[in-house]
């Protein structure tokens, strides 16, 4: 009679080693999978900060300016309202016979005519040295020293977007322009600076990318999240506490439930729509407004506040309400008192993800209007809440839109200002969650 052989557990069998074998494919795969996402995303990042960076750069020229009574003040009385009748057009020919005598003071070689010079100078910088003078008439008859925004073109030339190539093409600049920056960036009076003016300018017309900014984005976009927060927080936390601790059990709490997670699921192109529809052509709110941004965002959040919440409710022990209530406790004393502080750590992680995913929404904004051309800041809260306004994303996107590729740079700029928010968003939400918890 034959034996049977014996088996070591030592020794792998034939099943055994294949299992094993897809066990290690399947960690291939998976780490393969991680490694590529993770090259992607340095990718990403790479072309988004190589792209953006240097629009926290700005090429300035910087020379004095002899501000002549004869020119911008004729009468000599200092009169705000004699003086504003001299035009954006007269400081820019100030500027370029300015710029044209500091070329021949620094013995610079050039045969570029005044009218080739003030195209060096952005269409902007007349309106900035116009502003200054209106605001403080003392500095007529003075020389006083100016820095100035190059031309969108002459900053491109240091950024790599021009070449003496394409400038020969091109009926905005020229060769010798580009010749004589070089110059003057030999001799100091052209410098490349951190440009502050991105953060806080307004945007700007097609014909200057160079001083187009994000100040009104940025304030819209403040106003929208203080919009949202201060309505989707106390009505999303009410809702929740509500429907975990005091709802009936049954068809129509089932249906509520229901209703809310797939509210979480809908494209926010329809909540903009809705807001369109009601808060627009209805209730007659202002277009571009950041009232009616934030109304339409917070309709999108409350879903993505309540889910969170609800889990961080049912996370919390019974023991905890059962120990509460056998003391004595109703059961208002026994949320707000014991069930609510300890979820709260969920509570505000929500909400704060919640609020940062609403401040990168476009889609809504634009059927609200708000991807309009807008140059004056909006007022203080609350009648600035009313006042015209854009918003971070729509900026972005409105930006991406345009031929030249200063604004493309811009808006690569805008993304890293946006990422930047969204990180020290999710880093209050990591440091409240740590801050909060507490253990049981």
């Amino acid at each position: 009679m034959t034996a049977t052989p014996r088996i070591s557990l030592f020794a792998q069998d034939t099943r055994t080693k294949r299992r094993n074998a897809a066990e290690a494919r399947f960690r291939s795969y998976g780490l393969a999978a991680i490694v590529l996402a993770l090259l992607a995303l340095v990718w990403l990042l790479i072309s988004i900060f190589s792209g953006g960076l240097p629009a926290f750069k700005q090429s300035f020229l910087t020379f004095p300016v002899t501000l002549e009574e004869s020119v911008l003040d004729k009468g000599g009385k200092r009169d705000p309202a004699v003086m504003a009748k001299a035009t954006t057009v007269t400081y820019a020919k100030v500027l370029a016979k300015a710029l044209e005598a500091e070329v021949a003071a620094k013995g610079l070689e050039t045969k570029l005519k005044t009218k080739d010079l003030a195209k060096m100078i952005s269409e902007e910088s007349p309106a900035t040295l116009r502003d200054r003078v209106l605001a403080d008439p003392s500095l007529i008859g003075q020389t006083i020293q100016v820095s100035v925004l190059a031309s969108g073109r002459i900053d491109g030339y240091y950024k790599g977007r021009v070449t003496m190539e394409s400038a020969a093409k091109d009926k905005n600049t020229s060769p010798e322009q580009l010749a004589l920056a070089d110059q003057l960036k030999a001799a100091g009076v052209l410098t490349m600076q951190f440009n502050s003016g991105f953060l806080t300018m307004p945007d700007a017309s097609d014909k200057r990318p160079e001083a187009a900014g994000l100040g009104v984005a940025i304030i819209g976009s403040l106003y929208m999240m203080v919009v949202v927060l201060v309505l989707a927080l106390p009505i999303g936390v009410a809702a929740s506490v509500y429907l975990e601790e005091f709802a009936p059990k049954n068809r129509i709490t089932d249906l509520i439930e229901v209703n809310i997670a797939n509210l979480a699921a809908v494209p926010s192109i329809v909540y903009g729509i809705l807001g369109l529809a009601i808060f627009i052509n209805f209730a007659g709110l202002p277009q571009s407004a950041p009232i009616v941004g934030g109304l339409v965002l917070t309709l999108m959040t409350l879903p993505r506040i309540i889910i969170p919440t609800r889990a961080a409710l049912k996370a919390v022990p019974p023991s905890i309400r059962d120990a509460a209530l056998g003391v004595g406790a109703s059961n208002l004393q026994t949320i707000t008192h014991h069930v609510l502080p300890l979820a709260m750590p969920g509570i505000l992680t929500g909400t704060i993800i919640g609020l940062a995913q609403a401040l990168g929404e476009t889609a809504p904004l634009l059927l609200i209007g708000m991807v309009a051309f807008v140059r004056d800041f909006p007022g203080a809260p609350p009648e600035g809440l009313f006042d015209p306004a854009a918003a971070l994303p729509v900026q972005i996107y409105n930006w991406t839109q345009r031929g030249d590729p200063g604004f493309v740079e811009r808006a690569s700029g805008a993304i890293i200002v946006l990422l930047v928010f969204l990180i020290a968003m999710n880093a209050v939400a990591i440091y409240l969650r740590r801050k909060f918890e507490r253990r049981w």
